[in-house]
């Protein structure tokens, strides 16, 4: 018989000590994908490795998932900049193998969408790729609809696949 020792995983908001943890997690998911710091994806951004400071920000939020005291995914929601004060972003929704598949990502993504709307947001767009395929089906399961072009200015260039939900 084979006994796992695993620790459950935890959904908590993110900290300033999270700061080096969730952008490892990021650029290591990115590299996984092939989604490179020269094109226009999350690996790119400036604020990478301060997303604490970025995400204490009002109406923004952040949350990560721990296992055994280690951050193995996260995920948050910001305004849309560049767009109608009405329209939050789901963003940096990045999970390592060890935490896919056990309903974080939807659970995580419910929350982000609950605090967009206790903030007066009334619509969530994202952006992702076609190589997330299993990203896509949770948000088409969650009601994103697809839409033709790219909202707001998040300089993620490369992401072609752009989604819209009403809250």
């Amino acid at each position: 018989m084979n006994i796992s020792h695993e620790q459950p995983l935890s959904l908590r908001a993110l900290t300033p000590d999270d700061n080096p943890a969730i952008a490892r997690v990021i650029r290591q998911v990115s590299a996984e994908y092939g989604l490179t710091a020269d094109k226009g994806y999350t690996v790119a951004d400036p604020n990478l490795d301060e997303l604490y400071q970025l995400y204490s920000q009002p109406g923004h939020a952040y949350w990560v998932i721990e296992q055994d005291g280690k951050v193995v995914g996260g995920g948050g929601v910001a305004p849309l900049t560049c767009s109608e004060p009405d329209i939050c972003e789901l963003q940096k929704m990045y999970f390592l193998p060890e935490a896919r598949g056990k309903g974080f990502a939807k659970k995580l993504a419910l929350q982000a969408m609950d605090h967009a709307r206790e903030h007066g947001f009334t619509r969530c767009y994202l952006e992702t790729t076609a190589f997330l395929k299993e990203a896509i089906m949770l948000y088409e399961h969650l009601g994103f609809e697809h839409i033709d072009g790219p909202l707001g200015c998040t300089g993620h260039v490369d992401c072609e696949v752009r989604m819209l939900k009403t809250l």
